[in-house]
């Protein structure tokens, strides 16, 4: 390090230095006072015992150098007129987030009973982590904050989904050298090859490095800076170095390098922009700033390191509120900050000091962006009926649902192309999974060199395609969360890689819905495909389809899940999903040539309904009860189960067979667990009271049984659905192998009507030989059996 003298001769006087140190040393403040106080909150008196919190609960460890960054972002903004939004990485940050949304005045707008005085300080630093408070994370509760900080990895990837289609931001996104060790961070460096300077934001990151995670050293911080250098060059960034733990020389450093860096960013775009189409990917700015974790902290506690260590990390000073010396040694390190010149009598922030913020829509805490509802504009929506399937009778069209689902929304990627508000993103699969009409409108976002021979490539591309889940995921969320829409496509085993991802988002819509300031955001909304049932090719290891069943657990008002059974439902399934608000939204969905059922209307009827008779399939007698119930949900369970009926109908015509089919899977629950439930009297009327029930289902069995655990009927409810059994095969194989075909779904309902099982024995045993055919079958042909292939509904007309 060079010495303080040269570094103070910077862009700062020495009165701006001042200032901005005492406006970090006020953050540093009011951080500190929300982990340790409940009351004295600007030392008015002697700190006592009873001034403390029993519980101490937050991080202190990153959260000065969060300050730090704040306050030097602030001086940008206001200098240059610049619109920036804070993405915080680490999460741990909570109190410096919410400390310097109070000092810029956002908080207190929003949350009038935290005042701008004595007693709205008493009051901020006594609800962090407090029961009835607010969570020590950066969370919705948080002014500026798109970003839950309760899972590490997420930082960078929103904060580019944020600033795609934002020309005039520029998201800063701070990343702790804890969140670097994540895989997904570590994939998140690459976003910057996708990001367009033309029409696109910018994203700044500012990795943090103080040195330590919970109890370890990590591992960039004990990287030197050559090797730090080649790193992130390598990645394609170029770093801004400023390193130190002297506080006047490292505000110079700062702010020398932040101004370097806001050049660089305009001039990137200004080039880019007068370049247009020929643009080439630029080498984006980055800021590595080392600062002692725990900084302007105690150095020691009870003998041991404090700053600069890890175990700054969460609470320095443990026992302030029963141990004398913890106390003295706590009430020393706030008053080491000087809050009588930092808050006037009243505890006002001084003016000189609250001058130092932006104004308006500039402070950051107050960016409309980090409250995207409040900039949504709803999507331009083509008629889906412009794109049904025309079906004349049940069974009598042969389509691909999702292909037609892709031009469905090839014409909203079209109508909403002016506007830039809708982006489909996916894992390399937007051709795979038949959506590929898009790409008659838009190309695949592409920043990297573009060969002759290429297809669809191109820098304006809407379509997002990288090989990782949790990049598209994060860009999407960011995406939406900023007040835009979109949809991800994925297949349908590889989605779970963002389980825990979707957990944090769901989290953060149902504390949303909560807080009346903040305003709806585009629902979340994927298309499964190449579904379990459609994976005979690849194998066991692509054969999951339990992400619903995730998506199942969240709060009964966040999430949906539709199984349309043809691609006129899907159509509708679709229409709406895109449309909605707040939600998580999963539509299964197969791409395989399948035969459609319902016309347009009939399948918008349907898909308003949720579930219903299918009275063409069925074999019910007018004004009696049907013998059984056969339902099904999912495109191949809806295949299976209505040649399962053609079966016995043709074996057994005395029978009498109710068919319901099931798109909206939440229609199963309660209407008191599930805004889309059906009360009882409706699923009574449906599945009977007392009759048996063979479902068949496109998942796990157990979860339909969780959904229905209170109807009357549940005890004879008997569910097929994927077991868990899988391997390289036929189609129809793999169904057999989880017993969801239709020889024993007819087995079955043999087996469960009462008095059928003696009386039907030898239909029952005909099923049963075609199962052993159809084993020998195979392996010796290696397909299907051609009644199986060839199968038709009967009474279709022709293959369309």
């Amino acid at each position: 390090m060079n010495d303080c003298a040269e570094l103070c001769s910077g862009p700062l006087s020495v009165a701006e230095l001042n200032l901005i140190d005492r406006y970090w040393r006020a953050a540093n403040y009011l951080s500190v006072g929300q982990i340790y106080l409940l009351d004295n909150p600007l030392l008015r008196a002697p700190l006592q015992p009873e001034h403390v919190k029993p519980r101490l609960l937050g991080h202190w460890g990153t959260t000065p150098g969060l300050n730090f960054v704040y306050a030097h972002l602030n001086r940008v903004i206001r200098a240059r007129d610049l619109d920036v939004l804070y993405v915080c990485g680490p999460g741990h940050g909570g109190p410096g987030m919410v400390a310097n949304t109070y000092l810029e005045g956002s908080y207190s707008e929003i949350y009038p009973d935290i005042g701008q005085n004595a007693d709205g300080i008493r009051k901020l630093f006594r609800q962090f982590s407090f029961p009835g408070g607010i969570p020590s994370h950066a969370a919705p509760e948080t002014p500026g904050s798109i970003h839950e900080g309760g899972e590490l990895g997420y930082a960078l990837v929103h904060a580019f989904g944020a600033a795609f289609d934002n020309p005039d931001l520029i998201v800063a996104c701070v990343v702790g050298d804890g969140e670097a060790e994540t895989g997904p961070l570590a994939a998140s460096w690459h976003s910057s090859k996708f990001l367009n300077p033309v029409t696109d934001g910018a994203v700044l990151p500012i990795l943090h490095l103080n040195g330590y995670k919970i109890a370890n050293p990590t591992l960039l911080a004990r990287m030197d800076e050559d090797e730090l250098r080649s790193l992130f060059v390598g990645y394609g960034y170029e770093p801004f170095f400023v390193e130190g733990d002297e506080p006047e020389a490292m505000h110079q450093l700062m702010a020398r390098e932040l101004d370097a860096v806001v050049d660089r960013i305009r001039a990137i775009q200004s080039e880019a922009r007068n370049a247009g189409s020929s643009a080439r990917r630029p080498r984006w700015p980055m800021i590595i700033l080392r600062s002692p974790k725990g900084w302007t902290g105690p150095k020691e506690v009870d003998g041991k390191k404090v700053e600069g260590f890890w175990r700054s990390h969460q609470v320095p000073i443990a026992d302030a509120h029963g141990d004398p010396a913890h106390l003295k040694l706590l009430e020393a390190w706030m008053r080491g900050y000087e809050p009588e010149t930092l808050f006037d009598a009243d505890g006002r922030l001084r003016p000189e000091l609250q001058a130092l913020a932006p104004s308006g829509e500039r402070r950051m805490g107050a960016n409309p962006h980090a409250n995207g509802g409040l900039l949504k504009r709803e999507l331009k929506m083509p008629d889906y009926r412009s794109h049904a399937v025309a079906v004349d009778a049940p069974g009598a069209s042969v389509a691909e649902a999702t292909r037609v689902m892709g031009r469905f929304l090839r014409d909203v990627m079209e109508l909403n192309a002016e506007g830039r508000n809708f982006r489909i993103v996916g894992p390399d699969e937007t051709a795979s999974n038949r959506l590929d009409a898009v790409l008659d409108v838009t190309e695949r976002a592409w920043m990297e060199k573009i060969e002759p021979y290429d297809v669809h490539l191109g820098q304006d591309g809407r379509v997002m395609e990288v090989l990782s889940e949790h990049l598209c995921q994060g860009w999407l969320e960011g995406y939406l969360l900023t007040g835009r829409h979109g949809l991800f496509s994925c297949y349908e085993a590889f989605i779970h890689i963002v389980d825990s991802m979707v957990n944090q988002h769901a989290k953060w819509l149902k504390v949303s819905r909560d807080l009346p300031w903040r305003r709806p955001v585009a629902s979340l909304n994927y298309l499964l495909t190449s579904h379990v049932w459609q994976q005979d090719h690849n194998g066991f290891s692509h054969q999951d389809p339990g992400f619903v069943d995730l998506v199942a657990n969240k709060k009964a008002d966040i999430g949906r899940i539709y199984f349309p059974p043809d691609a006129n439902c899907l159509l509708w399934v679709t229409d709406h999903c895109l449309r909605t608000y707040d939600r998580i939204n999963v539509i299964v969905a197969g791409k395989a040539p399948a035969p459609q059922w319902l016309a347009v209307d009939e399948a918008a009827l349907h898909c308003a309904s949720g579930a219903g008779i299918w009275q063409w399939a069925g074999s019910e007698a007018e004004g009696l009860e049907p013998d059984v119930v056969m339902a099904c949900c999912g495109d191949v369970p809806t295949i299976e189960t209505l040649a399962a009926t053609a079966l016995l109908r043709e074996a057994l015509p005395e029978l009498r067979i109710r068919v319901i089919n099931v798109v909206d899977l939440m229609t199963l629950q309660g209407k008191d667990q599930h805004p889309h439930g059906f009360d009882d009297a409706v699923f009574d009327g449906l599945f009977t009271r007392d009759k048996p029930v063979i479902f068949a289902y496109h998942g796990y069995p157990h979860l339909i049984h969780r959904l229905t655990y209170n109807r009357a009927n549940h005890g004879r409810m008997h569910v097929r659905g994927y077991m868990e059994e899988g391997t390289t095969t036929t189609a129809f194989d793999m169904l057999v192998m989880n017993e969801l075909d239709r020889f024993h779904l007819a087995i079955e309902v043999i087996e469960r009507v009462p008095g059928l099982a003696v009386a039907a024995a030898g239909v029952a045993q005909r099923f049963r030989d075609r199962l052993t055919a159809h084993a020998a079958y195979i392996r010796e042909h290696g397909e299907d059996m051609p009644e199986i292939r060839e199968w038709t509904w009967p009474g279709r007309k022709t293959a369309g």
